[in-house]
């Protein structure tokens, strides 16, 4: 079920890279507090690790263990390189969470003692068994007896003559020598092999020998390593619990440092997801996007519905809707602004996206789309989306149908997240508290969508725009515009009417943002100047209440005093003790702002950023920070002069112009220009319409002047003319 649902969500590509990150395959839940996975996953951001070594799963390994059975040396060594890698991120782990867990794993002693028995490569230590160095010793001496043996023989004089070649030849994992027929009058061997050309692969006898002699010495190495196993098998035995304690922590961080792992390497962010079903996504991009454009979406009402443009990005919202909550879900990274998203929990997430209908299931798409939806009446607390709502049936019936299902599954608290096309059942959810409306912008300027979103509104599908722009005949679509109606298209002009206003007001509260954030920056610069001089004030408060008090110990010295001349000295010390009270007036700082020309000693550059006591300025594209205090204004960037308003008064000097042109037998290049012209009365004499003649022929000249008209500013639109006005040989041109 996991996988389907990424497949449809198109994370199938992310799942893989994340699997590829884990030390061994498992399920993406983690059991347990969320939160507190949360917190482990955020304290290893600060920490660099090697990634943990490759193992498999152990399960049956402990089984065999409580079983009496006996492990591999190569499965022992699995399970030392789990405790070794546990022992490194002790030596590294910080203070935080992490490391306070870190330093609950204590590691038995005996387990240490095992992980001491094997080297890095995973081969037993000599030191584990006496008999293993003297038997690594023996092979290694019978091995270079094998190799001086057969080097003698490749340079016998008496071998020379039978030999095909100098080399030694592997075969089946056997040294053996390649010779010619009649070698046995001169060597005793065995022959292993035959090539295509009539030699002989052989053994020699006294390399065999050796072989067997080697054959020997690996039974008795074999012999050791078992026992070995066996001796460590059962102090494993022992450990049982621990091992599979673990085992399991080992899976607990394979799940964090995979998660920080692709957050580091595709630059990713964790949103922990929140009580409630509220999902506020800002800046988020689908992992399947190569350059996404980032969406930003509240979607905190039960209903969220898209319409809007076709191939404007709605189904892509849709699955960027339900894969921000399933990332968040299983605690994996995602592309977005943390601070500013927020994602509820959900028991479960379903899309409902492909068609149902297929030869297999003998089924209709509106039927599957039926069974689909009716399992969902029996859930709650689930997040659904469905592409395409309508799909498969009248859209007026399916609206009706639609709008009761869904106030049904609100009241389940069914979370649903809607595409269409159709603007009936949006038109009928509408008034509905409950829910969002959004609409896929469209760019009228190049025709195209621009995958982004406004809240608030219905959507206009554009299809006859789409139509013309994948080379659908205009005339056609004119025509289709005709049957649609006068009234459904100016109901469609007031959408799009509203989705201009929405698009301004969304701009100017943009701006509004940007100014509040300078006013904020400016009232914090403020207040830490505030600060700064409060600071400065009490220091001094502090300076006079010293010199005050010395002065006033002088003093007292001097009424002690018997003589006049001591009084007098006395009483000279604490005038000079108080002429150091004297407080010069501060000098009045100059403010500044961001963008003001000032000068730095010999600089000139561009305040760029402020602080309470310092500025930083651009000096010729160098960035400097100063202290305010040694600013100079250097005069700043002349205002722009106000544009004066220019009146264009027109005069009509042709007062016959007209408005019909005949292009009958002129060369395109003379049509051209007399069209030009032609337009040029028209527009000067307030004509709104006009039609020009240009005839069918061989359909040369009517391009040309269609060519002419799209490339014109003045020109709003065009189309063939009526029958009774020339047809497709005349062209009606809009002004």
């Amino acid at each position: 079920m996991q996988r389907h649902l990424t497949d449809q969500l198109d994370l199938t590509a992310y799942l893989e890279r994340f699997e590829g990150l884990l030390a061994r395959p498992k399920p993406l839940s983690m059991e347990g507090d969320r939160a507190l996975h949360f917190r482990f996953i955020k304290a290893l951001e600060a920490l660099e690790f090697k990634a943990p070594p490759k193992v498999p799963e152990m399960q049956e390994r402990w089984m065999r263990l409580a079983k009496q059975g006996v492990l591999g040396l190569d499965e022992i060594f699995d399970i030392v390189k789990i405790v070794r890698y546990f022992l490194y991120l002790k030596q590294i782990a910080p203070e935080n969470v992490l490391g306070a867990w870190l330093a609950e794993i204590v590691i038995p002693a005996p387990v240490l003692d095992i992980c001491e028995m094997f080297d890095e490569k995973g081969e037993v230590r000599d030191e584990v068994d006496e008999r293993l160095a003297s038997l690594k010793a023996a092979r290694q001496q019978n091995r270079e007896a094998i190799r001086q043996s057969l080097s003698r023989l490749l340079n016998s004089a008496k071998l020379g003559p039978y030999l095909v070649d100098r080399q030694i030849h592997y075969v089946n994992d056997e040294e053996a020598l390649l010779v010619r027929g009649g070698f046995n009058h001169v060597l005793k061997a065995t022959v292993i092999g035959r090539t295509t050309g009539g030699f002989f692969y052989v053994i020699p006898e006294n390399v065999a020998k050796l072989k067997e002699k080697e054959s020997g010495i690996a039974s008795r190495l074999e012999e050791v390593y078992y026992e070995v196993a066996k001796k460590v098998s059962a102090s494993l035995r022992e450990w049982l619990k621990f091992l599979r304690f673990i085992d399991a922590a080992f899976d607990r961080f394979d799940h964090y440092q995979a998660r920080m792992q692709m957050a580091r390497l595709e630059n990713l962010s964790f949103v922990l997801p929140q009580k409630g079903d509220a999902i506020v996504l800002h800046d988020f991009a689908h992992p399947a996007l190569a350059h996404p454009k980032p969406v930003s979406i509240d979607f905190s009402k039960p209903v969220l519905m898209i319409t809007g443009v076709n191939a404007g990005g709605k189904t892509m919202l849709l699955k960027s809707v339900l894969s921000a909550a399933w990332l968040a879900k299983y605690l994996l990274p995602m592309r977005c602004h943390p601070q500013k998203s927020r994602i509820g929990s959900f028991k479960q997430i379903e899309a409902i996206i492909e068609d149902p209908q297929n030869v297999k299931n003998d089924i209709s798409t509106f039927a599957g789309r039926m069974r689909q939806f009716s399992r969902l009446f029996g859930e709650n607390d689930v997040l659904v989306g469905v592409d395409e709502i309508e799909l498969g049936t009248d859209s007026d019936e399916a609206a009706s149908l639609f709008k009761v299902m869904i106030e049904a599954l609100v009241r389940r608290r069914v979370k649903i997240v809607i595409t269409t096309h159709h603007k009936r059942l949006a038109a009928m959810m509408a008034a509905d508290p409950r829910v969002e409306l959004v609409a896929a912008v469209y760019d009228e300027k190049s025709q195209t969508p621009t995958y982004t979103f406004l809240q608030g509104i219905i959507g206009k599908s554009y299809a006859f725009e789409t139509a013309e722009r994948y080379g659908v005949p205009r005339n056609i679509v004119a025509k289709a515009r005709e049957v649609y109606g006068e009234d459904k298209e100016r109901l469609n002009e007031l959408i799009e009417r509203s989705s201009t206003l929405e698009k301004e007001l969304r701009q100017k509260r943009a701006q509004l943002e940007q100014e509040i954030e300078a006013l904020a920056r400016e009232k914090t610069r403020y207040r830490e100047l505030s600060d700064a001089i409060e600071s400065e004030l009490t220091a001094k408060k502090r300076e006079l209440e010293a010199i005050y008090a010395e002065a006033t110990r002088a003093a007292r010295e001097a009424l002690k005093a018997k003589d006049e001349r001591a009084v007098h000295r006395q009483l000279n010390k604490a005038h000079k003790i108080t002429q150091k009270a004297k407080i010069e007036a501060p000098k009045r700082q100059e403010v500044f702002a961001v963008g003001d020309r000032v000068k730095y000693r010999k600089n000139r550059g561009i305040i760029v950023a402020l602080k309470a006591k310092e500025a930083t300025i651009d000096v010729d594209g160098i960035k400097l920070r100063v202290p305010l205090s040694e600013l100079k204004r250097a005069g700043n960037p002349p205002k722009a002069p106000k544009k004066k308003k220019v009146e264009v008064k027109l005069q009509r000097e042709n007062a016959t112009a007209s408005v019909k042109l005949d292009l009958h037998g002129l060369r395109s290049e003379e049509a051209v220009e007399k069209l030009d012209k032609f337009l040029s009365d028209a527009l000067l004499a307030g004509f709104d319409e006009v039609l020009v003649y240009h005839g069918i022929g061989t359909g040369r000249l009517a391009r040309a002047v269609r060519e002419f008209l799209k490339e014109h500013p003045s020109v709003k639109g065009f189309s063939d003319a009526p029958q009774h006005m020339g047809g497709f040989g005349a062209t009606v041109v809009r002004l």
